[in-house]
């Protein structure tokens, strides 16, 4: 066993999590794929749509893991990926943008509520949480709240750490292809690098391994970690398969992408072979590895590492 742990997984074995027919066949079938495939313990990842979808699909999560002894071990918690994320193109992503929309307590409660003591981590943008209200709620409700999706200009940013913001989703992703060459938001971030922790998507192509070592020498290996950000068809090989709201198509060399967009859809290559190209691609040391891909994750969700 590998004993990776992942901390956002939107789907895995063909297997989609925010699926609406998603059974708790399906769910342990994709678990015991995952344990196979090294890891131990991952985040099961719920991304934008209306909050009462939202609402239903975490609860339905929560019942399936207190069914199943396998999907209870292996799901550690719930990681909760917008809808209060920038509506911008770009930025979004492959969110949805009919379901994007501002922060509002109200709302993140319904989601808290449902997650039922399993919201471990949720991903906002930090500009569309108005003086960080919902930021500030959920920190003091020990759940992790992430930058993603976002281009917070540094006031926002600054007002949102102060209230508890703590870690930054996938950086170097989740933003336009061409960004200012300076002012932009993964210089913003990695100049606050002292206050954040950071994730990255370990596939080679979401982040070139070149880039990957510029921001880990600028970070500090130490405070970052590394997921698969794993979709349904991850595991599967080349294929068309649904995410959500969304159709996505995989390539030969596992790039998973929106059809006709060139959107990039999260990953179809499971944590353990990212973990091999950190060491053959990236030049990273196995210790280095060992601590984004297992060590420092399993802490971040460990409730009294908080």
């Amino acid at each position: 066993m590998n004993h990776l742990v992942d901390l956002q997984v939107n789907g895995y074995g063909g297997v989609d999590f925010n699926a609406d027919e998603l059974s708790v066949d399906d769910l342990h079938r994709a678990c015991d794929m995952m344990r196979r495939d090294g890891v131990d313990a991952m985040l099961a990842t719920v991304i934008t749509d209306d909050v009462p979808v939202m609402v239903r699909k975490l609860a339905r999560i929560v019942e399936m893991r207190e069914r199943d002894e396998l999907i209870a071990s292996v799901i550690a918690g719930l990681h909760v990926e917008g809808p209060f994320i920038s509506p911008v193109d770009g930025y979004r992503g492959a969110h949805p943008s009919e379901a994007v929309k501002p922060a509002t307590v109200d709302e993140a409660k319904r989601l808290f509520d449902a997650a039922d003591g399993l919201l471990r981590i949720f991903t906002l943008a930090p500009e569309h949480d108005a003086d960080a209200a919902l930021t500030r709620w959920l920190a003091d409700r020990s759940v992790i709240v992430s930058a993603g999706h976002t281009d917070a200009p540094a006031e926002a940013l600054d007002r949102s750490i102060d209230a508890g913001l703590s870690m930054v989703t996938h950086l170097g992703n989740g933003c336009p292809t061409e960004l200012p060459r300076h002012d932009n938001i993964i210089q913003r971030l990695l100049s606050r690098a002292e206050r954040l922790l950071f994730g990255f998507i370990g596939d080679g192509i979401h982040v070139p391994g070149f880039a990957l070592r510029n921001y880990l020498a600028v970070a500090g290996y130490e405070r970052c970690f590394v997921v698969s950000d794993a979709s349904a068809p991850a595991g599967m090989g080349p294929g068309r398969y649904g995410l959500g709201r969304l159709v996505l198509d995989v390539a030969d060399d596992l790039t998973v992408r929106l059809p006709g967009t060139g959107q990039l859809a999260g990953s179809a290559m499971p944590l353990r072979q990212a973990a091999g190209l950190l060491q053959e691609s990236v030049g990273l040391r196995p210790e280095v590895v060992d601590w984004m891909t297992k060590t420092h994750p399993r802490l971040l969700i460990t409730p009294q590492s908080k």
